[in-house]
């Protein structure tokens, strides 16, 4: 490959990347230039992990849904009211045992997800019909349950286990060292794990990433991570929801990439009948998405209520999109088939940084619709097009 044909490549496999720190870098300039704050001051960056934590769980439940066809999950936002109105109601009204709660209200996401994988998977009705329906009828639940009220507050004993810092009651010196150990921990285990994988993939004879684009992705990662992890440290230290937010990623990383069950989400997405002539079983692949997806909504929820203290009838409104966004902003096809959890999350902070970026700047709220609109059309137009680029070659 020429050099220029090289670059071009290396520009390609990371354009979501570069895009996310580009699109930092000029809200940074612009925020600066009106010297109304930035984009990177330390309770800032925290926040925007807060505020985007939803994002990025949904977003890794929607992705599997997207993978095995373009399908989409409409009902994630009522889903999230209504396991939140079930919080509400088990820990504040009922002062119910916190844990037994928490397990209740992933029982009960669990179960929705798996009605409506049971309409989608087995019956075969569309998955914009069944969530359609969703999206209705558990709004509909969840204001029955709240009666149209709030529920607030939620005990701290609650709220610590996702709105608190790591590390605790230290001072800011010793936390702001701790949290920058953390960081270039995590760049090392990254690092380490990277070379070793492309060194097994070489032996066994495997197509591998050229060396200066994986060393590219390094330098942009773990130079991104240990600024995020710097700024965190001069904060409160890592928030707890980080932690979660990393299991949550990792896992759905590893099971999408390198499980059976997790490829079979592909293989259904790329060719459901040649999949299911290949003996899997295409009905529980799909109906394992959409349990998955409530499952989620209900970790979301559990998340949400933490952060506002409250369990509204409003809650979750919207969320859908956001997720969806998420996912079709970091590369996942409008075809199913092709999209990866990194790319999800990247889409996800894209978003974040987006309206975040955009509230400092005062921009109105229609405005910032209209923005985010216009980004999702351009990705999936973006797919499209590429998509019929390639089989015109």
């Amino acid at each position: 490959m020429t050099k220029s044909g090289n670059i071009k490549n290396i520009l390609k496999k990371n354009s979501m990347l570069i895009a996310l720190l580009s699109t930092m870098l000029l809200f940074q300039i612009l925020i600066s230039s009106r010297g109304i704050g930035s984009l990177f001051a330390p309770a800032n960056i925290s926040n925007l992990i807060s505020q985007n934590a939803y994002v990025v769980i949904l977003a890794s439940g929607m992705l599997l849904c997207i993978l095995t066809g373009g399908n989409i999950d409409l009902s994630v936002g009522s889903i999230v009211a209504l396991v939140g109105a079930v919080a509400g109601t088990l820990i504040v009204n009922l002062h119910m045992n916190i844990f037994v709660s928490i397990i209740i209200c992933l029982l009960v996401g669990l179960a929705i997800g798996a009605w409506q994988g049971f309409w989608i998977a087995y019956v075969r009705i569309p998955p914009f019909i069944v969530t359609l329906a969703g999206m209705l009828l558990w709004r509909g639940v969840a204001l029955l349950i709240l009666n149209g009220l709030t529920i607030s507050p939620f005990p701290a004993n609650y709220q610590k286990y996702f709105t608190s810092f790591l590390p605790a009651n230290a001072s800011s010196e010793i936390v702001f060292t701790v949290t920058l150990i953390v960081g270039i921990l995590i760049c090392l285990v990254y690092l380490v794990y990277t070379f070793f994988d492309r060194y097994k993939k070489t032996k066994k004879g495997y197509t591998v990433e050229s060396l200066p684009s994986v060393i590219i992705r390094l330098i942009l990662i773990c130079g991104a991570a240990l600024f995020v992890f710097s700024l965190l440290g001069r904060h409160k230290g890592i928030p707890v929801v980080l932690i979660l937010l990393a299991a949550i990623v990792l896992f759905y990383s590893y099971f999408t990439s390198r499980t059976v069950p997790g490829r079979h989400l592909y293989s259904l997405g790329g060719n459901e009948k040649a999949t299911k002539l290949s003996g899997i079983n295409t009905n529980r692949v799909l109906f394992f998405a959409y349990a998955n997806m409530g499952f989620l909504s209900a970790v979301a929820a559990l998340v949400c209520v933490a952060r506002f203290n409250s369990a509204t009838p409003s809650a979750g409104d919207s969320y859908e999109l956001d997720a969806i966004g998420s996912c079709f902003i970091g590369g996942a096809s409008a075809y199913g088939g092709t999209g990866t959890i990194g790319g999800a999350v990247i889409g996800a902070i894209f978003m974040g940084v987006m309206n975040n970026g955009m509230s400092i700047l005062g921009i109105d709220s229609n405005w910032q619709k209209a923005v985010k609109g216009t980004v999702l059309l351009a990705a999936v137009v973006f797919d499209v097009l590429s998509k019929k680029r390639v089989k015109a070659n």
